[in-house]
């Protein structure tokens, strides 16, 4: 036995996390500073090995799961790499017309508020300050169980003991597979193809003022839907050089405007899984020709590094399952379409509440399965959710669009009225 930060009595156990992304990282930061024993095991051979992703958006549950978790200086850390907030999200038609703006007021507290996050530099704040738990270069194989307790295997032949594992290992979660082999995961049939338009001092220029400031979601007439988002570093532009001396930050140091354009398989070509980045770019101009014409812009001007295509797959909720010394975090057990732009925010809700189960003390089972029995309470609802508004997003429906865009139209009007009130 032993005590916590709080004086609070404690089990002493070890926890294995297999897999180091946004949940896995956040649940170890939140574990080690309540004194568990945590290790993290992740299959990327360095910190910078696998540099790679987009904007993501921090809602308040998230923002709140990370001050909880994270030391003091990796919390401000987070902060200062977020981007600034200069407009508000909103619905447009493919000409620019405006449908709706949400204005959702901005909450002085950071630990309630929402943010725009770069998903490297979110990574390399989680990863930072993890020297004696983060292990690199362990791939992970299978486990097994045992009276005293849970056996890893890795690729490399080495092996490790825990007292529980923690599957944070993605949406292809090989400890899922040996959990829950019946756990599935679906194609939804949509392609989404993204990139990044950079912005600097010249760039901005170039763009209608909504573009460049604020979260847009895109409804053309039908079959097709695009969302765009800036990410503008606050400390540093595209053109800083000082920024690249910010370890943190790596080759992430240029403000972005993310963008993101998904249709049904369908509607693409049957190759479109082997279309390098020149090819993806002339697909999506002849997709939007005829739109207002700063679409092309972000399409044309992103760089080819940036420009890929995702397919759009989603979990299948599974029924309760037997708690045990393996549980899952994150896309491990509940990946979803990111059209709601949850999906990040539920995996650190995720490491928030097992954290705190674990830090209690008590029986780690009995843990275990009061976290899994919130997590699909919180986690299955979105995952639905997520996949109806996949499907709203590529319509093929003209008369489901237009209603969706009057009905827009009418919320505008309202908000509208509502801040002219208020003013």
């Amino acid at each position: 036995m032993e005590t916590d930060r709080e004086g609070m009595t404690v089990n002493k156990i070890k926890v294995a996390v297999v897999g180091g992304g946004t949940g896995g990282l956040c649940l170890a930061h939140g574990l080690a500073r309540a004194g568990v024993e945590v290790a993290v095991y992740e299959r990327s051979r360095t910190r910078t090995e696998r540099l790679q992703g987009y904007r993501v958006h921090i809602a308040p549950m998230g923002s709140a799961a990370l001050h909880e978790c994270l030391p003091a200086e990796a919390w401000e850390r987070f902060l200062a790499t977020t981007g600034e907030s200069k407009g508000v999200f909103g619905f447009v038609t493919e000409q620019m017309r405006e449908l709706a703006v949400l204005d959702a007021p901005p909450s002085g507290d950071p630990a309630a508020a929402h943010h725009s996050a770069s998903r490297i530099s979110m990574h390399q704040v989680l990863s930072s300050g993890l020297d004696d738990v983060l292990w690199h270069g362990k791939e992970f194989v299978r486990y097994e169980t045992g009276p005293k307790g849970v056996g890893l295997h890795f690729a490399d032949g080495t092996t490790a003991e825990a007292d529980l594992v923690v599957g944070a290992d993605g949406a292809n979660s090989r400890v899922r597979a040996q959990l829950l082999p019946h756990a599935k995961r679906a194609d939804t049939g949509i392609r989404t193809v993204i990139g990044k338009f950079p912005l600097n001092a010249e760039s901005v220029r170039q763009l209608p003022e909504r573009l460049a400031t604020a979260p847009t979601y895109v409804l053309p007439p039908a079959g097709s839907g695009m969302f765009t988002a800036p990410h503008e570093f606050p400390a540093a532009s595209a053109n800083d050089e000082s920024a690249a001396l910010d370890p943190v930050l790596f080759d992430n140091t240029g403000s972005y405007v993310m963008w993101s354009y998904g249709a049904k398989a369908g509607l693409f070509p049957g190759d479109l899984a082997e279309l390098a980045a020149p090819a993806l770019r002339s697909l999506m101009l002849e997709r939007i020709r005829g739109w207002h014409p700063a679409f092309s812009r972000l399409v044309r001007d992103s760089p080819d590094g940036t420009v890929s295509m995702l397919p759009i797959r989603t979990s299948v909720p599974v029924r309760e399952w037997e708690p045990g010394p393996v549980t899952l975090l994150g896309d491990a057990v509940h990946s979803m379409t990111p059209f709601r732009g949850i999906g990040a925010n539920i995996a650190l809700r995720d490491a928030q509440v097992l954290c705190r189960n674990l830090s209690r003390g008590g029986d780690v089972t009995a843990a275990v399965a009061d976290y899994e029995r919130q997590m699909r309470k919180y986690a299955y609802p979105q995952v639905r959710g997520s996949l109806r508004s996949a499907g709203q997003f590529v319509t093929e429906s003209r008369f489901s669009r237009r209603a969706m865009r009057a009905s827009m139209t009418v919320l505008g009007a309202g908000l509208s009225l509502r801040r002219k009130l208020r003013g």
